[in-house]
């Protein structure tokens, strides 16, 4: 994610070159014009969502501007750009990606000890792994410890398949989720909105905020996490509006 979709920009960008933005039909989704003319990714594609809601919410990321372009300014417009432009030949690997993790899933793996630690995942992960049993018909195995335990062939072919039906736009956001939160089950439980965000994020970060409360706040690991969590609320707006 080189640097984040919410990072700040430290340069000034290109000076703004358009007047007007406006929402134009176009093949089939609703793409982006300035002054008239089709918006073009960073791969020189045309700028399009599958939504309206979508297309509305990066219009007004442009409208937004003010003298000079700031990109870091327009998180959804680089994510819906970044699907657009890799999503022909990289899909296949954003899709292995999230399989893999699921394949060693952050919230199938418990601490042996401390019981605390244990008792608190226990309490937050539970319910996703029931959740993605009745979502996607996915029992997954947890275990206590690092030895490796496999997921059962029938469970990851149930998610495969569902990712094989979503479209480029929707797999880059949670390869995305996948990879700030650790875990394939919580990145799908935001796609569904199984929990609100925030608690999504949250069961993310059980070990760190455990470790917080005994050892105290490590600074630079919270700015960290600050950006992390930026990054993965955008990515939860930027799914919510490929479902509207």
């Amino acid at each position: 994610m080189a640097g984040g979709f919410a990072a700040v920009s430290e340069t000034v960008g290109p000076k703004r070159f358009y007047q007007e933005v406006s929402i134009i039909p176009h093949e089939g989704r609703h793409a982006i014009a300035l002054d008239g003319r089709l918006a073009k990714t960073m791969g020189r594609n045309i700028l399009s969502a599958p939504t309206e809601a979508a297309a509305e919410a990066i219009a007004a990321e442009w409208a937004g501007q003010g003298e000079h372009i700031d990109r870091a300014s327009m998180p959804l417009t680089g994510m819906l750009s970044a699907s657009i432009d890799g999503g022909a030949e990289d899909a296949d690997a954003w899709r292995e990606e999230i399989v893999k993790y699921l394949g060693s899933d952050l919230v199938c793996y418990r601490a042996e000890e401390p019981q605390a630690l244990a008792e608190r995942q226990a309490a937050s992960w539970d319910a996703y792994v029931e959740f993605m049993r009745a979502e996607f018909g996915a029992i997954l195995v947890t275990t206590a410890g690092v030895m490796a335990v496999p997921q059962a062939d029938a469970s990851m072919a149930a998610v495969r398949a569902v990712l094989a039906d979503i479209s480029p736009e929707t797999l880059f956001a949670l390869q995305i989720a996948t990879a700030i939160s650790g875990s394939a089950v919580l990145a799908l439980a935001l796609w569904k909105r199984f929990d609100e965000p925030e608690a999504i994020f949250e069961a993310s970060r059980i070990d760190e905020r455990f470790q917080e409360e005994r050892w105290g706040v490590d600074e630079e690991a919270k700015v960290r996490e600050e950006r992390l969590k930026a990054d993965f609320l955008i990515v939860a707006r930027f799914l919510k509006l490929l479902e509207s």
